[in-house]
């Protein structure tokens, strides 16, 4: 269904989109265009939902959500089935990023939910500690508006929604009209777990759909996409003070040091740039090679790029799943060619009816290439030679994007070292992209890759406000800066300047 063409606009007025498979083309349905009045009443319905939603326990909200777990392992073929449907992915990419994921998720955040949500004491410093104790309550926002993408359709669905809800929000989510039904089989899988309906609801549509949710009466916009449109939405949000987590674009770099395996790290580069056929924020999209081992590093994923199978269903590298993205991928790779790149393998869309663009390695790569700067968003491995460590650094953070990034070294003090030094929300040893599947680990990006972050251990709070409850130890007619102001009061707080800060010892007390 990644093939979207605007219909002409049926008798009733409503907008409605033609969808085809990337794999062949073949007409499989429309999309009907949810217009602002049924998104203004979406939110309705959901602000009227959560009040009895969020009197529920965590550890009930936790117990619903939990059954989404047996949900998904039951219905994990459909799911699987209509992502491909939605994407022409392979299986295996279908069950290892959608499935696998959005289970451990599920059962992570439920675990987590009890104990991060829960009342908080936090120990006063100081000379107010005898008189006041202070509480945090996690209390949730109300309603929040998700909108997500088309490259992991089901997942990235799933894990912002799962934790808005524990959180005790309640949800309208937006899912990619290029992916509708995967979007939708998320909020499905929810309410056969036990969620009422109108906590958590789908709307469908494209960037008018989605202005609307964020011009809606929500009290947080959680959105994946481009930065494009995550700039409209920030400028939208901040009209309304609305606050929002942008999870956008990457260019990630990947650096092979001179000690590195580079078997592994060819094998790497080959997976890494091009599972879920390169469509991946996290993808590796630039691979610095030191020059000392370069021409072996080249050797070897040009060998490995080339064995891949790819032009059908049953291959290694799916189709691209947006008719958009084979002209993004031409232009970037013709680009490179005129400023001097060489193609080593592919470099083409496939022949046939379908979205497939060959697996494809570039070399003597440079920074004035779009290929170098721009998201390309594709199956292309670019490689680019440089003279040390220090230039790859130095290369890796001359970058608008600033998501994930990767080093490759057998010296694993040294990954670190390089690790502190780049300029990104991640970094992973000798692996990439596997980042977001950590739950525990804080998920966003720098720059232009976003604002905020998703998953770590304060995810589920990022969905709440934290209210500071300030409680009197001892009960008393008043304070003892209240007024009257006198004599006495101008004597205790100087006091407690010359005596309790000015003096080292006791300084440290207060502290």
């Amino acid at each position: 269904m990644a093939i979207v063409q605007p219909q002409p606009a049926a008798e009733d007025g409503r907008r409605r989109l033609r969808l085809d498979s990337p794999v062949d083309r073949h007409h499989v349905g429309d999309l009907e265009i949810s217009t602002k009045a049924e998104v203004d009443a979406a939110v309705e319905r959901a602000r009227k939902a959560q009040q009895d939603w969020a009197a529920r326990p965590v550890a009930e909200r936790a117990r619903i959500l939990r059954n989404a777990v047996d949900v998904l392992v039951r219905r994990r073929d459909e799911i699987v089935d209509q992502v491909r449907a939605e994407t022409g992915k392979p299986r295996v990419e279908a069950l290892a990023i959608e499935i696998v994921p959005a289970c451990d998720f599920v059962n992570f955040w439920c675990k987590r939910a009890t104990k991060d949500l829960r009342d908080e004491k936090r120990r006063l410093h100081g000379y107010l500690a005898p008189m006041k104790k202070l509480r945090i309550r996690y209390q949730p926002l109300g309603v929040v508006g998700v909108i997500t993408p088309w490259n992991a359709p089901f997942v990235l669905s799933l894990n912002p929604v799962v934790q808005a809800l524990l959180a005790g929000n309640s949800v309208v989510l937006k899912p990619s009209e290029v992916t509708p039904r995967s979007g939708e089989l998320a909020v499905k899988v929810l309410h056969e777990a036990g969620v009422p309906e109108d906590v958590v609801q789908v709307v469908h549509g494209d960037g008018e759909t989605g202005a609307a949710l964020v011009d809606g009466d929500v009290d947080k916009i959680s959105f994946t996409g481009s930065v494009t449109t995550g700039r409209s939405i920030a400028s939208a949000c901040a009209k309304k003070l609305t606050p929002y987590t942008l999870e956008l674009g990457g260019k990630d770099a990947m650096i092979v040091c001179a000690d590195a395996d580079l078997e592994r790290a060819a094998a790497g580069a080959a997976y890494l740039s091009m599972f879920n056929t390169g469509q991946v924020c996290l993808s590796v999209e630039r691979i610095y090679v030191v020059e000392s081992v370069a021409e072996e590093f080249i050797r070897l994923l040009k060998e490995k790029v080339a064995a891949l199978r790819y032009g059908s269903e049953d291959g290694d590298v799916g189709p691209l799943f947006f008719d958009r993205q084979v002209d993004v991928v031409s232009r970037h790779l013709e680009d490179a060619r005129k400023k001097g790149a060489q193609v080593l393998v592919g470099g083409s869309p496939a022949d046939g009816e379908g979205l497939f663009f060959q697996p494809t390695v570039v070399v003597d790569a440079a920074h004035e290439m779009d290929l170098m700067t721009e998201e390309t968003f594709g199956p292309v491995a670019t490689v680019m030679r440089v003279r040390d460590e220090e230039e790859a650094v130095r290369m890796a953070n001359d970058c608008q994007y600033g998501l994930g990034g990767s080093v490759f070294t057998q010296d694993k003090a040294k990954a670190e070292r390089i690790a502190g030094r780049l300029n990104t929300g991640s970094v992973v040893h000798n692996d990439a992209a596997v980042i977001y599947g950590v739950p525990e680990a804080p998920f966003g990006g720098r720059k232009n890759s976003g604002v905020g972050q998703v998953n770590g251990l304060q995810s589920l709070r990022g969905f709440t406000h934290p209210q500071p409850i300030l409680l009197s130890r001892f009960s008393s007619k008043k304070e003892s800066i209240w007024y009257p102001y006198n004599a006495d009061t101008i004597r205790n707080l100087d006091g407690l300047i010359r005596y309790g800060f000015g003096n080292k010892f006791l300084r440290k007390l207060l502290s």
